[in-house]
């Protein structure tokens, strides 16, 4: 089986981790630290916080902004359930912006739109996250500049886009955002196991991460109302979790990163070659940014024409049969049933459930070999003549 996704693991990446489970300390030691000022470095960030998840560091990062009960943060349809349950978690309300049929990341102008019918209603947002869907990011600057007209925050949920780039910078600068989040699950650019990090340039908002990763708990004698007790004092101030990512991970996510523009690469040249050979058959790529910009390819996902709509489990199910994993992404998550029962529904967002009838998502890693790929398109060619 030829599987949607896969990390590469190499002897450096071994011998790293090796060294991590041979060091004094396998949790917060040095490591962690390290890797985080080497993925601010990457990304052009002041701070990184990393985490056990990106699930985690979305639910981080809507506490650090303050999110909570009677609040509302809006986010993409089209992206795993991950993202609108950060807010709910929080005790947030979800809605959601429809995408650009096109990008499949959120629409500015529908999001514009939505907006100006929200001040109307006298309840705007207080977070909007957008979402990069497949490593391309949204155009940050039109959702950055509504955020400075109608005041709301901006998390970035970039899980699909570390190595990415928009607006002639790294995604996760934080140039129209608050904080950015990016994933490291082992079929994302890089891997530390699972694992996850948010990204931003506020120290205010840092500390407030780093607190909910750890308890809510601080050892800074300035956030403490009473004098400690002495040098062993520490202080819970907020409601926070256990999100830590162990020295392993990091030993492992150092090691992935300097590699980060090689499988960027990779995944681009597959992709390329991907949209060359697939140019004769019925169905449409999800399209990739111009230059400068750049898309970190997370996912090579297409649509099937609309002839073959009706088809496309037919054509996933022979596609499996003949070993290759193809993979949808996603399931709208206005149509789950948690979501259904808190009042959305079907046709709430066409162009979402538009795409979403036809997409499947093809094989893509940095390992992939060109044979496979070849194997890949002759599968999906049998499965459009005969499923």
């Amino acid at each position: 089986m030829i599987p949607y996704g896969r990390q590469e693991i190499t002897e450096e990446d071994i011998a790293a981790v090796t060294e991590a489970l041979r060091a004094e300390l396998i949790t917060q030691g040095p490591r962690v630290p390290a890797f985080e000022a080497d993925l601010a470095d990457r990304v052009g960030a002041a701070h990184a916080v990393a985490m056990n998840s990106a699930s985690s560091a979305l639910h981080a990062a809507c506490r650090a902004l303050g999110l909570g009960p009677g609040g509302l943060m809006w986010t993409s349809p089209v992206t795993y359930v991950a993202s609108p349950n950060a807010a709910r978690l929080c005790g947030a309300d979800v809605d959601f912006v429809d995408v650009d049929p096109e990008t499949l990341n959120m629409d500015p102008a529908a999001l514009a739109a939505r907006l100006a019918e929200a001040r109307e209603r006298g309840r705007l947002p207080d977070v909007v996250m957008p979402v990069h869907f497949a490593g391309r990011s949204c155009d940050m600057r039109a959702i950055g500049a509504l955020a400075e007209e109608y005041g709301f925050r901006v998390i970035e949920d970039a899980a699909h886009a570390v190595g990415a780039r928009h607006a002639g910078a790294p995604v996760g600068a934080c140039m129209f955002s608050d904080i950015t989040v990016f994933s490291f699950h082992p079929v994302k650019i890089v891997t530390t196991g699972e694992g996850g990090a948010a990204t931003t340039d506020d120290p205010e908002l840092a500390a407030r991460l780093r607190r909910v990763r750890s308890h809510g708990v601080t050892r800074d004698t300035d956030d403490v109302p009473d004098a400690p007790d002495g040098p062993w004092a520490y202080a819970q101030v907020e409601l926070g979790g256990n999100y830590r990512m162990t020295e392993m991970q990091a030993a492992l996510g150092r090691s992935q990163l300097r590699r980060l523009t090689t499988y960027v690469e990779r995944r681009n040249a597959l992709a390329e070659r991907y949209d060359r050979a697939l140019a004769h058959l019925p169905v449409t790529p999800t399209p990739r940014p111009a230059p400068p910009d750049l898309s970190a390819c997370h996912l090579y996902a297409v649509r099937l024409d609309a002839e073959l709509v009706p088809r496309r489990r037919r054509i996933f199910e022979a596609m499996r049969a003949a070993g290759v994993g193809v993979n949808v992404h996603y399931i709208p998550v206005h149509t789950q049933p948690y979501y259904r029962a808190r009042g959305f529904a079907p046709g709430d967002f066409p162009e979402a459930e538009r795409y979403y009838a036809g997409a499947l998502t093809l094989p893509l890693f940095p390992t992939m070999a060109e044979a496979d790929q070849d194997r890949v398109v002759a599968a999906l060619e049998r499965a459009l003549d005969t499923a």
